[in-house]
């Protein structure tokens, strides 16, 4: 079967972190949406996906495709009728298309959503990214689901005889160090990553997935529903978070109700509030009405893009929403909408410009032993020009 994960127009709900990526490719639980369907339907997945990310993010056509919606979650239901589909059928759920099954070779969501309207249409329920704080709030259910997936018919390593285990649902990696450690399962499953670290005195509940070759810092504080992507460093204290890969919280500092990008790096003792003093809805910046939205919720932290960094003793305030490429600092809080390539904090902000960012981000990678290509420079270049009206500054 030929997976195509194509965006659609909610896409644009999920920035900042779609500016870098297709919504495919966002983690939510342990695995990323994309290596989830890769495994529920044991198939090769590509992209519809922008322009400007299409080069990195291609599309494989076959003689046979099955394309579906990006922002959707897999599970057993959906799964079972998209095996059922014939061709020229459709799954869709209110005004969301969730799959198809054709042999043309479509390119684009537009041509996806022509094709729709001469079709047959089955109307289905299913589970959807519709915005950002969806990724942390369906955190822990996803952890679940992936290590359901991940762990069946497969034996744990050993956990080293200094930790202390309550509940009875871990599964040890090949290579996971781990000492001195304790995890609590009782209320979900603790999965740890191939050549993971744990370091010593970390005190960690589930459900909680750490990534391949992730650390855990001495004496970190981890609550259920949080999971650290490969090869971060995350301590202090953490709560229903997801860190993206290459990202690194060092020290000490609380983050809660958060997604962080890849390649961020928050300073030391940095603190995100997630619930406000009067224990109102938190808003949140929304990209598709540029404006602030209520959430709903009473818990919301920080969402931050790809490449943003923040100095120590950063105060984020409640729900705050941090673009890609930015360089945050200064004392007191700064504004909860901050732009893309944006250079500052609360006395005021100037444009970090692309030579200066990617010096920066250069640095930053190889420190990884990895490289910034020509291409990510295009992908940061493109995402630079296309977020200028948000830099309220460069129009005085």
């Amino acid at each position: 079967m030929n997976i195509i994960l194509f965006d659609d127009d909610k896409r644009v709900n999920l920035l900042p972190l779609t500016f870098t990526r297709p919504c495919a490719e966002l983690r939510v639980g342990i695995l990323t949406l994309a290596e989830k369907w890769a495994k529920n339907l044991t198939a090769n997945t590509s992209y519809i996906t922008q322009d400007y990310l299409s080069e990195k993010y291609g599309i494989i056509h076959q003689d046979e495709n099955l394309y579906i919606n990006g922002r959707v979650l897999p599970d057993i239901d959906l799964v079972s009728q998209i095996n059922l589909l014939s061709d020229n059928e459709l799954l869709a759920s209110e005004d969301s298309i969730i799959a198809l099954k054709t042999t043309k070779h479509l390119t684009s969501f537009e041509e996806i959503n022509h094709h729709s309207n001469s079709i047959t249409r089955k109307e289905i329920s299913c589970s959807q990214l519709n915005y950002t704080y969806d990724i942390f709030s369906k955190n822990g259910e996803e952890i679940k689901s992936d290590f359901e997936i991940l762990t069946k018919n497969r034996k744990s390593h050993q956990l080293s005889s200094t930790n202390t285990h309550i509940g009875n649902s871990i599964f040890i990696e090949e290579g996971v160090r781990a000492e001195a450690a304790i995890f609590n399962t009782e209320n979900g499953p603790i999965y740890l990553g191939k050549n993971s670290t744990v370091m010593e005195g970390s005190l960690i509940r589930g459900p909680f997935a750490l990534g391949e070759n992730a650390t855990v810092k001495m004496g970190a504080k981890i609550y259920g529903d949080t999971t650290i992507g490969p090869q971060c460093k995350v301590g202090g204290e953490v709560s229903n978070s997801i860190f993206y890969k290459n990202s690194n919280k060092g020290h000490d500092g609380f983050i809660g109700n958060s997604v962080i990008g890849e390649w961020c790096n928050l300073g030391a003792d940095t603190n995100s509030s997630n619930l406000k003093n009067n224990y109102a809805n938190v808003k949140l910046w929304d990209y598709s009405k540029q404006r602030f939205l209520d959430t709903g919720l009473q818990f919301c932290g920080l969402v931050m893009g790809d490449h943003s960094k923040c100095g120590i003793n950063t105060m984020f305030n409640t729900g705050t929403v941090v673009g890609v490429s930015a360089n945050i600092f200064g004392g007191n809080f700064p504004r909860n909408f901050i732009p893309s390539f944006t250079w500052g904090g609360s006395s005021g902000f100037a444009t970090y410009q692309t030579n200066k960012a990617f010096q920066t981000v250069k640095k930053v990678m190889e420190r990884r032993s990895q490289e910034l290509t020509e291409l990510e420079q295009k992908i940061l270049n493109s995402i630079f020009e296309n977020t200028s009206e948000y830099r309220f500054w460069e129009k005085n």
